[in-house]
This record gives C-alpha cells, sequence and structure tokens, in this order.
C-alpha cells in the first residue's frame, strides 16, 4: 500500500464526519494528481481491509472512530468558571485542569494544578480577587517560583495569560482549551507541562490515536506562539506512526 496516503487518509476527514466517494477521490487527487481512478479504488480498497477507513453506506467513507476531547469537568473548577464569570462577565479566559492530559500519558503525574488562563489586561484583577479566596494561587508564575513554591504546594492554582485567538471550546457552560490548544503549549509552557516533556512524542501519538484533532487549527495556534516548524514535525512523525 502506498504509506504516503496511508499516512494522509486521516486528514481528509477532519472537517467531517463523513465523505462521499466523489469528495474523498478530488482530495485524494489534489495530492496525487497523476493517479488514476483505478489506481486510487486500490488503495481504498486495502485501507479498508487494514480497518483504516470505513464504508459506513454505498458511496460514503468515513475513519475509524474518535472521540471528541470532553475532559470531566468537576465541581471545583466549573464553580471556578462560574466564580470568575459572575465577577467578570466581559473578559475571555478559560479553565483546566492538567490531569485532563492523563489518558494520553504513559506515566501518571503526582501532581495536578487547576489553572485559569485570561486575558492580561485583567489577569491581576483576577487574581488579586482569587488569591482572597484561596490559598496557593501563583500569576504567571517563573520557573524559579514554580521550583521554590508550586512543586511543594497542594492544590495550587495557576493564573496565566490567555494567548489571543487561543482555541477553545465550551462544554457544559464551562470554557475550557481545545485539545489542538493544550498539544502545542506543552511545548513551550514547560514549568506547567513538565510532568509530559518526557513523553510528548508518545502523548501526540496518543491523542491523535484517541480523539479528533483539527490540525489547521493546531497549526495557527503554534504559528501565534512561534512554534509551526516543531508541531509540524511532531504532527508528520504522529501520522507516520498511526
Amino acid at each position: 500500500m502506498n504509506s504516503t496516503l496511508e499516512n494522509r487518509i486521516i486528514t481528509y476527514f477532519e472537517n467531517g464526519k463523513n465523505l462521499t466517494r466523489e469528495k474523498l477521490l478530488q482530495a485524494i487527487l489534489n495530492d496525487f494528481p497523476d493517479w488514476k481512478e483505478s489506481t486510487i479504488n486500490v488503495y481504498l480498497s486495502k485501507l479498508k481491509k487494514s480497518g483504516i477507513i470505513k464504508n459506513p453506506s454505498r458511496g460514503v467513507y468515513s475513519v475509524e472512530n474518535r472521540t471528541t476531547f470532553q475532559p470531566s469537568i468537576d465541581i471545583n473548577l466549573k464553580k471556578t468558571f462560574n466564580k470568575i464569570k459572575k465577577e467578570f462577565p466581559f473578559i475571555n479566559f478559560c479553565v483546566w485542569n492538567t490531569k485532563w492530559l492523563n489518558d494520553v500519558m504513559r506515566h501518571q503525574p503526582f501532581k495536578q494544578y487547576q489553572i485559569i488562563e485570561v486575558e492580561k489586561d485583567a489577569a491581576e484583577q483576577v487574581f488579586n480577587v482569587w488569591n482572597e479566596k484561596a490559598k496557593n494561587v501563583f500569576l504567571n508564575p517563573s520557573s524559579q517560583i514554580f521550583e521554590r513554591y508550586i512543586n511543594n504546594a497542594k492544590d495550587a492554582i495557576i493564573i496565566k495569560y490567555l494567548v489571543s485567538e487561543a482555541p477553545l471550546n465550551n462544554v457544559n457552560n464551562v470554557v475550557i482549551p481545545a485539545l489542538e490548544k493544550l498539544l502545542v503549549d506543552m511545548l513551550i509552557d514547560v514549568d506547567i507541562f513538565s510532568a509530559q516533556q518526557s513523553e510528548i512524542e508518545f502523548i501526540y501519538n496518543r491523542a491523535f490515536s484517541k480523539y479528533q484533532i483539527n490540525r489547521n487549527k493546531m497549526k495557527r495556534y503554534a504559528l501565534r506562539r512561534n512554534r509551526e516548524s516543531k508541531v509540524e514535525e511532531l504532527i508528520n512523525l504522529t501520522l507516520a506512526q498511526l
């Protein structure tokens, strides 16, 4: 089987669960303009037999089922979101917990952090309010603060700046980061993602295998964070292994 097509096939389904035969053929021809339809048919037949693609109905194709990233939002995190939303109704922010990445990791970290990402102009205001409500609250901490205080703190809450146009999702009326955002951020925010640094390639492989991921969204955000080439490299490596 042509390995290049095998690596690229899942990218054709990013914007929809199913594709008609005509749309799939056109997508393949855009990448491989010299191929004949009979050649494509042979490859599609082999991809079906290997389970990479499915043919649920006549003239319709789909990739193997991948779920949407919808982590469990516990009551504490929901309360955090609702309190901030009530006191600062017009700011952009999201909340999440580092434990959400546990299911795409080989080794399970012992520590977890609750993260609040908020637009830079409002970050200090949110910190001042939150610092009166909880212990171990840190605003955009440096590596030294992580080493001296956060690594030894219990139930640390970290408030950091939200990058503009970051990919976010609304899950059960709580705004959280998209998985595409977390996969890019772990290459940059190495203190928050310290537990993930030793197995980033494994995490990418597991995430792409398990969840629906929009590569274009991921690349746009990576460009904003000046990691486009590294993210592209990791995506290509991951697709080659799937």
